[in-house]
């Protein structure tokens, strides 16, 4: 019999916050939050690294003894390159030098191909950079939205992590809690659910963690098809939002897109991301896969592990294509 709290199978956790959200609502928790994250990372104007400011030598070194068995899994999808209802502008691979056009020549040959890449859709693995996020005129911390330009962001881009993010990743398995596959689309993961989560795996999320929660997007996209994940999605609460603030995680990935679309906040179409990425300053990863973790994490009986995200070297980028590793 689930604990009390715990939800039913099927069902999210007792949540006051499970409602809608007034704008109201939304502008008194923003403002929470970004006072929160002023007190606790780098301040104005220069915005730092934001929440990544919870991760230090320390908590690195802390990470790496969660290895234990040494197996390595990916948490990124397959990059899609045909279109789909989630995809409709699907990445391009093609290549450039093929060795069998030359398979009568003799000498050395090369295999060469260019790959081209829409960052910031709705089916492929990506990190969101803290310049990604442009509310109310300013990015993260306040710096001003012109600082991203035709030419690329001249602040607050990926190039603030180019030698990686690196600490101990938590998984929260959301549809496991609720004794279902997936989350269905439009559904929301609240504070509760969060909290329950941690209780029934036996984990708890710390200070400059790197917090994973699936909703299951990824497993019913494999499994029924692709839709179009813009128009409806499970995601986060925004309310839940506070819960990665008072932890201080340093950085938040799903294998949805985080937000839940259609969006719980009135007149706000993407609030988690407005919450996490401009006011706490987290680092996003969206439609990460956890399918291959899953059944590890069980085997194993832990939902922690060093996680290791490196994304490619874009100085100037919003974003960039990830392929998070986790180390068990």
């Amino acid at each position: 019999m689930p604990e009390p709290g715990h939800a039913q199978p099927g069902q999210r956790a007792p949540d006051s916050d499970a409602r809608p959200q007034s704008r109201a609502a939304f502008d008194a928790l923003y403002a929470r939050l970004r006072q929160r994250a002023d007190a606790t990372g780098a301040p104005p104007p220069t915005g730092g690294r934001g929440a990544l400011a919870g991760i230090t030598p320390a908590t690195v070194r802390a990470a790496a003894a969660e290895v234990r068995s040494g197996l390595t899994v990916s948490l990124s999808s397959p990059i899609g390159t045909d279109a789909a209802p989630d995809n409709p502008h699907p990445a391009g691979h093609r290549l450039t030098s093929r060795p069998e056009a030359e398979a009568a020549a003799t000498g050395l040959h090369f295999a060469t191909d260019h790959f081209s890449m829409n960052v910031h859709g709705d089916a492929d693995s990506h990190l969101d950079a803290l310049c990604h996020v442009v509310y109310e005129g300013t990015l993260y911390g306040g710096v001003p939205a012109r600082t991203v330009t035709a030419e690329g962001a001249t602040a607050l881009s990926v190039d603030l992590v180019r030698n990686g993010i690196v600490g101990r990743g938590v998984l929260l398995d959301i549809p496991r809690l609720r004794g279902v596959p997936w989350l269905e689309p439009g559904d929301h993961v609240t504070a509760d659910d969060l909290r329950a989560a941690e209780a029934a795996q036996g984990v708890r999320v710390g200070v400059g963690d790197i917090l994973l929660v699936r909703v299951g997007h990824r497993r019913r996209r494999e499994e029924e098809g692709p839709w179009d994940a813009s128009r409806s999605r499970a995601g986060l609460h925004p309310a839940a939002m506070e819960f990665l603030a008072e932890r201080r995680v340093a950085a938040l990935g799903s294998d949805g897109n985080n937000d839940t679309a259609p969006s719980l906040t009135e007149g706000v179409d993407f609030p988690v991301h407005v919450l996490g990425i401009h006011a706490l300053g987290l680092h996003f990863m969206d439609y990460l896969r956890f399918e291959d973790l899953v059944p590890l994490c069980e085997d194993e009986d832990r939902w922690s592990f060093l996680c290791v995200v490196a994304p490619l070297r874009l100085p100037a980028a919003t974003g960039s294509p990830v392929n998070p590793i986790a180390i068990l």
